[in-house]
């Protein structure tokens, strides 16, 4: 329907890859993925989603934050630690959704590669200069592409199993809140085509659909590093839209016809007005706990209403991809 770009820009993508870039295109402007963010074991927001619909969403996401390699457990507090220690193990929980043939969405809080506290991926909580990691042979590079290095190692099973992710580093980029935005664009841009070329030169892992995911054209590392564009959003409370202007802002980032989705939200958008208006979101993620544990942000009501419609595409209702 919208004739979206699903050439991946790795040239050496797996098959998997290229049939979900396809089928996100072909239902651009028509049709929208249900999705959910879950950060620990319980992932009580799925159980949430099938209790209230009694369907699962079609993409979940999940966190690598407690996978970072660089987590200061001696100078810290008790939030971070809760979020850390709910965190381990949730690889697992990917596996055994990509059993499912669900899709899957990778989100990674990455704590500080050198120094900082507790949670140590705001810019605020470190002194690790993002400028200096972007130059090779200096001590903040060299800690970079350790991490890049160990991340790499945990994501080549799904690699060699051909299990196709939805990767989005280096979220929200247009913002100074996290070290990785802090140093302006030149910096993140630069940060993104390292992580990039290192993972996919040296690594070879060709089963990542690169999600980049901001507001600002000038973070934006070019067309050929960006398979798909995303920004996050929290409307109103209780905003149930198509998000057109946010789509219609995202749109002017690139001149080419990329495939769009949200990467975060906090109210569920409206399947039938993204439907009506032929807005091209391919999915969404809610965000984690009360975003979809609570009726503050969206009623049930709301969500068996979206779960429910014949726009909105649940776990089920997936071909299959991989």
């Amino acid at each position: 329907m919208s004739n979206r770009i699903f050439t991946p820009v790795n040239k050496n993508a797996q098959d998997c890859v290229k049939k979900v870039l396809k089928y996100l295109s072909d239902i651009s402007g028509d049709k929208i993925l249900t999705g959910q963010h879950t950060q620990t074991m319980a992932m009580e927001e799925l159980e949430r989603i099938r209790s209230v619909t009694g369907k699962e969403p079609a993409l979940l996401g999940f966190e690598l934050l407690s996978y970072s390699p660089n987590i200061n457990y001696l100078d810290t507090d008790e939030e971070c630690m809760k979020e850390v220690t709910e965190n381990y193990g949730t690889l697992k929980r990917a596996w055994e959704w990509a059993d499912k043939k669900g899709l899957i969405t990778f989100t990674w809080h990455w704590f500080s590669p050198l120094g900082g506290r507790s949670k140590s991926f705001f810019t605020e909580n470190t002194d690790f200069d993002a400028g200096k990691a972007v130059v090779s042979g200096t001590e903040e590079n060299r800690a970079l592409i350790s991490d890049i290095d160990y991340m790499a190692g945990l994501l080549r099973p799904f690699c060699d199993k051909q299990i196709p992710i939805l990767w989005r580093p280096f979220h929200e980029s247009e913002g100074g809140w996290f070290w990785w935005g802090a140093k302006g664009a030149e910096t993140v841009k630069e940060l993104w085509r390292i992580l990039y070329r290192r993972f996919t030169e040296v690594h070879k892992l060709n089963n990542l659909i690169w999600v980049w995911n901001g507001t600002d054209a000038e973070r934006y590392p070019g067309d050929e590093f960006a398979d798909i564009i995303s920004r996050d959003m929290y409307p109103e409370k209780h905003t149930h839209t198509a998000c057109e202007k946010e789509y219609l802002d995202l749109e002017k980032i690139t001149g080419e016809n990329k495939i769009m989705l949200i990467g975060e939200i906090g109210c569920l958008p409206d399947p039938y007005m993204i439907h009506e208006k032929k807005i091209g979101w391919t999915t969404y993620m809610t965000w984690s706990k009360d975003f979809c544990l609570t009726e503050e942000f969206t009623t049930y009501e709301q969500m068996k209403k979206v779960y429910d419609s014949p726009y909105a595409v649940t776990r089920d209702g997936l071909p299959v991809l991989f």
